[in-house]
């Protein structure tokens, strides 16, 4: 933050803050008013980016000139930003900040996926911290709503215009659905109001880092409305950072300080969800430090492999995930590690990614990231691990179910045990000394003997000395080397479980029956089915009954509730899964399958065969399978045997587990296959909404450059 007044210039470069103005369609107009109502010597910089149209000379540095009375300057390559000057970007050109520099590039995507103000606001983000400002102004589409969310990332400040006076409302609309619009407001209102934050900020007496909370003012209050809002509790996190986070939405709101805010969140419980997000710090990058990762890749890695038995699964936790690339970075150097081995030694690697934020988990679910990541993963990578989409990346399909994402507060919740690695980077150093002393002997006891701890670059594992031992001199990287008690007292959190309301048993609906006709022939063969065969049923491929021979009681029954004449619902408990399975098998294979040694009830002798076959004709029978049921009477004798040689209560038991064990593949072999028919509806959903949203993108970037163009024509003809 400027530590000048508003009316002054800066002391030093360094104090600078700038405005990023981001405008599209319908943006000439509001950017002129915008800048009419700067007052002069307002010690702020404002660079502009608009889209334009790539292959017209711009003319909208001298159209805005004639509204401000700021020098407005075309952005050329190296330009050093100064106070009370308008920066605009050229055509054709995408346009950074680094330490205080403008920086020109040829934009690195196609027209249509271009998104010149994300770009722009994420390096004021990366540059200026939480001095950064960003205005989203009139436009089609939502560009501008990332790089508002790294800003906002960063406790900087996050402007939009209201949709009301936006002559297209797309792009601020899509900032506001975000939980970006810290101030929203008309163009003549926002430079008063930024001005206001910033001087407020600037007057703010400075704290030292490590004062303590005073329980009984202000700020204590604020956070016990947190935790009863969110029943989270935020109080062990360092207070310099509550305080610089809660002094944002003072100077938001325009309050006169800690404890008028707090009345205010008293009276507007949504401020609460709010500050909240705000509160979760979620500034993350794929392969962040990329010495640490090399190190892990070439040295931990090697070792827990070699310590793991072939095709074991070993199991590692990321503590704050925040949107899933420190997640997904850990599974992509993983997969280069296996790929080396032979295949007789591969294993696999199941991750938990784990937040306090809702919203970055959905993130990183999604695994869709935006261009911009190609600063950080090669070329190689990129191809090998991520799918190109015309709104970004996409995490490839292999990847993604290698990363089990979870809400969870690693303050309050139970940890993650029996770990092979956990990965906690940059997330101590926002609690305070108390909990991070707490936290690290849990994060002992959540790894096996021998396990890997990954810590950021500003961490230690402090007095845990004897518990771990680092993997080279200078590493962040530690080995667990001794017992958990080894690393200080152990304070696991005990939190209350929250079960999510009990959801009634999915029904199977009956699809409408195709009973083939009769006929003479037909009827004779039933009447020698009735005295010779069976009890069986005949089912369509979802398992629906269309004829019954014989009595079924004793393996079907009708479900209580709605009449619904489905296998999956009449059969026995004891029958269900194996029978599902069996099904789903001889329908893939078109192959008959045969169920031996079944029992129909926990104390049942294992009497029943059950023989699930296809039917291929006559043709009038094609698509449906018959199921029979055979009572096995020799079944005892066999087991009268066994239990001589071994014992009735051995071999009782070993009957047991091999009837679970077998139910147990047969939901597995269910879910399996019930996981492929929805990721492959899915994925074709998701072609036919990319080739949609292709022509989509490509219809509004015309209709944006066009709209530009047109702005800028009407007004010199004026």
């Amino acid at each position: 933050m400027s530590s000048q007044p508003a009316g002054s210039a800066p002391a030093h470069i360094g104090d600078l803050r700038v405005v990023g103005l981001g405008a599209s369609a319908g943006g000439l107009e509001v950017l002129a008013e915008f800048l009419s109502h700067v007052p002069a010597g307002s010690g702020l910089a404002y660079v502009v980016v608009q889209h334009l149209d790539p292959t017209h000379k711009a003319l909208l540095a001298g159209l805005l000139q004639r509204a401000t009375g700021m020098p407005v300057r075309e952005a050329t390559e190296g330009l050093r930003v100064m106070p009370d000057v308008v920066y605009v970007i050229p055509p054709n050109t995408e346009m950074t900040l680094r330490a205080g520099v403008l920086h020109l590039a040829p934009p690195a995507q196609p027209r249509g996926l271009r998104m010149p103000i994300d770009l722009l606001f994420s390096s004021l983000a990366r540059d200026q911290g939480e001095r950064a400002i960003g205005v989203v102004l009139s436009g089609m589409g939502s560009d501008g709503t990332l790089g508002l969310q790294a800003i906002q990332s960063q406790g900087g400040l996050c402007v939009v215009q209201s949709p009301e006076s936006a002559p297209f409302d797309s792009m601020p609309r899509s900032a506001i659905t975000a939980g970006c619009g810290d101030i929203v407001g008309a163009p003549r209102e926002l430079p008063e109001r930024i001005l206001r934050v910033a001087q407020q900020h600037a007057a703010a007496p400075a704290t030292a880092e490590d004062t303590p909370i005073d329980e009984s003012g202000a700020l204590a209050q604020i956070i016990e409305l947190l935790r009863q809002r969110s029943r989270h509790d935020l109080s062990q996190y360092k207070p310099s950072t509550l305080r610089r986070r809660v002094q944002r939405r003072v100077d938001v709101h325009g309050l006169d300080g800690t404890a008028a805010y707090a009345a205010f969140a008293r009276q507007n419980p949504q401020e609460l969800d709010l500050l909240f997000k705000e509160m979760l710090i979620g500034v993350t990058s794929f392969f962040r430090d990329p010495v640490v990762w090399q190190e892990l890749k070439t040295t931990v890695l090697p070792a827990l492999l070699a310590r793991s038995a072939p095709g074991a699964r070993l199991r590692a936790w990321v503590v704050g995930c925040s949107t899933g690339e420190e997640a997904y970075s850990l599974a992509m150097v993983f997969q280069e590690v296996v790929s080396a081995l032979p295949p007789d030694e591969a294993r696999t690697l199941q991750i938990f990614a784990s937040d306090l934020s809702a919203d970055a988990i959905a993130v990183g679910r999604r695994g869709l990231y935006p261009a911009k990541i190609t600063d950080n993963v090669d070329a190689g990578r990129l191809t090998r691990f991520f799918t190109a989409r015309r709104d970004g990346w996409q995490i490839a399909p292999p990847l993604r179910e290698m990363v089990l994402f979870a809400q969870h507060d690693v303050v309050q919740d139970p940890p993650f045990t029996r770990l092979d690695l956990l990965c906690c980077r940059n997330l101590l150093i926002y609690f305070s000394t108390l909990l991070q002393r707490r936290l690290v002997p849990l994060f002992g006891y959540s790894l096996r003997l021998g396990g890997a701890l990954m810590l950021g670059a500003s961490e230690t594992i402090g007095a845990a000395r004897h518990h771990f031992r680092p993997v080279s001199p200078q590493s962040r990287l530690y080995w667990r080397s001794g017992p958990a008690a080894a690393a200080g007292p152990l304070d696991f959190p005990v939190h209350p479980l929250r079960l999510p309301a009990g959801r009634p048993a999915q029904e199977y609906t009956v699809t409408p029956p195709t009973t083939p006709p009769a006929n003479l022939q037909a009827l004779a063969e039933q009447a020698l089915l009735q005295a010779l065969a069976p009890p069986a049923v005949l089912v369509n491929y979802q398992g629906d009954v269309v004829y019954i021979h014989g009595s079924i009681g004793r393996y079907l029954e009708p479900a209580s509730g709605k009449a619904n004449w489905n296998l999956h619902v009449m059969a026995r408990p004891a029958l269900r899964a194996q029978l599902a399975a069996a099904l789903r098998q001889a329908v893939q294979e078109q192959q008959p399958v045969t169920l031996r040694g079944l029992k129909l009830d926990d104390n049942a002798q294992p009497l029943l065969d059950v023989s699930i076959k296809p039917l291929q004709a006559p043709l009038a029978l094609l698509g449906l399978v018959l199921i029979a049921f055979h009572d096995n009477a020799a079944g005892a004798v066999p087991k009268r045997r066994r239990q001589r040689a071994a014992g009735t209560v051995d071999n009782a038991l070993d009957d047991e587990l091999q009837r679970w064990k077998a139910e147990a593949q047969a939901l597995r072999e269910e879910m399996q296959a019930q996981s492929e028919e929805l990721q492959a509806a899915n994925e074709e959903l998701q072609s036919t909404n990319e080739e949609l949203q292709s022509a989509n993108e490509e219809l509004t970037t015309s209709k944006e450059e066009a709209q530009s163009m047109n702005e800028e024509l009407q007004t010199l003809n004026g």
